[in-house]
């Protein structure tokens, strides 16, 4: 199949590319490389170094007639999305709706979108959180999130564009950078690869549910086969703290780096864990890393890449 992936530069797509490619898809990647880095781009793919808003996407859609459109590229960080939520909404809103005309207009075949379960779920009331739970986003983020999410519902309901909507929890592994709250892995490998102190904020009590990139990528390879239109959680139904994630890391990096805590974030979840069971009935998909065999392979490709 002929597949974009937009910000297929980045951490998580150019880990979807990888798989792609692996299975003989032919595939375009489309960044700015605003956060992505050229180095990550598999050299099987074609690359387009362009922004969403621009004009010239739709050259590319005219010349490669994709069958399947991935969409990873967004504004990342809830933290800026709070302190600019228009930008926010330029970015993940507006751009979308602009990747969603085109793939109306030249007959795209299914569109994968990647939302995030922990942004749209909000604090949750339910553990695990499954799809149906209760839609309370914190961020404006999370509502750009959620946004895209309704306007896929209206577009398959009036142009016949299936979707598959994948909700991450919080996603780790390499290639990933510093930028928004998923980052933390990256964070602590960085600080103490370069002997700083790693900070927590807040207790350190704040639980996520960590899953590795390449299950996350296998995810993907799931929905391309999936026949449907369909919202699906991955993620690995299991919670960890902060403070344990940074303890592990330490362990295995073989740090003594001191722990610092400082104010906690305002509005920050407090705790979040998703289930998976509806992925792995419908997508025949679940999560094959465990937390201490992801963390080991994401510290080693620091200790590689920094």
């Amino acid at each position: 199949m002929k597949i974009l992936i937009t910000g297929g530069a980045g951490f998580i797509g150019s880990n979807i590319a990888d798989a792609y490619v692996k299975l003989g898809h032919d595939v375009t990647v489309l960044d700015n490389l605003s956060t992505g880095n050229k180095r990550f781009i598999n050299k099987k793919c074609r690359f387009y170094k362009l922004d969403l808003i621009n004009d010239d996407i739709e050259k590319v859609f005219r010349k490669e007639r994709f069958d399947i459109v991935n969409h990873h590229a967004a504004q990342i960080n809830p933290k800026k999305s709070i302190e600019d939520p228009c930008a926010d909404a330029e970015l993940n809103i507006k751009a979308t709706l602009r990747l969603l005309e085109l793939s109306v207009k030249y007959k795209i075949k299914k569109f994968i979108f990647a939302s995030s379960g922990g942004a749209v779920y909000g604090e949750q009331k339910d553990f695990p959180a499954q799809e149906n739970h209760v839609l309370n986003p914190l961020s404006p983020y999370g509502i750009s999130k959620l946004s895209v999410e309704k306007y896929l519902d209206f577009y398959n309901k009036y142009y016949g564009l299936k979707y598959v909507t994948l909700r991450y929890s919080n996603v780790y592994g390499q290639r990933q950078n510093q930028k928004g709250e998923s980052g933390v892995v990256s964070i602590f490998c960085r600080k103490i690869l370069s002997s700083d102190v790693p900070l927590i904020y807040g207790d350190g009590k704040n639980t996520r549910d960590f899953i590795y990139v390449k299950d996350v990528a296998l995810a993907n390879v799931a929905a391309l086969k999936f026949k449907g239109t369909e919202t699906f959680n991955i993620s690995t139904c299991k919670e960890t703290s902060i403070y344990e994630i940074a303890g592990k890391i330490n362990t295995i990096m073989k740090s003594g780096s001191e722990i610092k805590y400082t104010k906690g974030i305002k509005g920050e979840q407090k705790r979040s864990i998703l289930s998976y069971k509806k992925a792995s009935k419908s997508l025949n998909w679940k999560p094959h890393y465990s937390l201490d065999k992801g963390l080991i392979e994401t510290c080693e490709w620091f200790k590689s890449n920094t």
